[in-house]
């Protein structure tokens, strides 16, 4: 790894670590801490958009693979920057068909934008909320065929995803 690149997959898994450890703010009952964790991932978005830009996809095999796994995280967490998901969809459909990224996560990358796109998601990856102690996820366009759709990309059936949040 050139230093550039070094320095990136380091960039790369500290907006992660970030992200971790401020997730809990995402849904506080204190505005001020909302207001934090969307100002962490909007900066992080930003930064992903230049790193897209630069780099492209930032793959296992170029930033290795925890930075790669901490670039989806933080295109998934983009919520409220629809270009900068859209984009990681767009680059990281071509490196899963390259061969250079997962399935699985485009999978929830493409349900979490469509979402957030006010559409119907493919795979029930994304919860919309919980409904008598159990979560039910935002609308499907093929409720029938979720699991099915769901194996097709090594996601585990819906209630067993669901079974390790409750």
């Amino acid at each position: 790894m050139t230093h550039d690149i070094a320095a990136l997959a380091v960039e790369l898994t500290d907006m992660a670590a970030a992200d971790h450890r401020t997730a809990l703010l995402a849904n506080s009952d204190d505005p001020a801490e909302q207001l934090a964790w969307r100002r962490l991932t909007a900066r992080h978005g930003d930064r992903l958009g230049e790193i897209m830009a630069e780099y492209g996809w930032p793959t296992a095999e170029l930033v290795g693979e925890e930075a790669a796994r901490a670039a989806w995280l933080v295109a998934q967490h983009a919520d409220r920057q629809l270009d900068i998901q859209r984009s990681a969809l767009q680059l990281m459909q071509q490196a899963v068909s390259a061969g250079a990224a997962g399935q699985r996560e485009l999978a929830f990358l493409r349900d979490r934008t469509l979402v957030n796109e006010g559409r119907q998601q493919v795979y029930g990856t994304q919860i919309a909320g919980v409904k008598d102690g159990a979560p039910v996820p935002w609308p499907c366009e093929e409720p029938e065929r979720v699991d099915e759709l769901r194996a097709t990309v090594g996601i585990e059936p819906f209630d067993e995803y669901v079974a390790r949040f409750s």
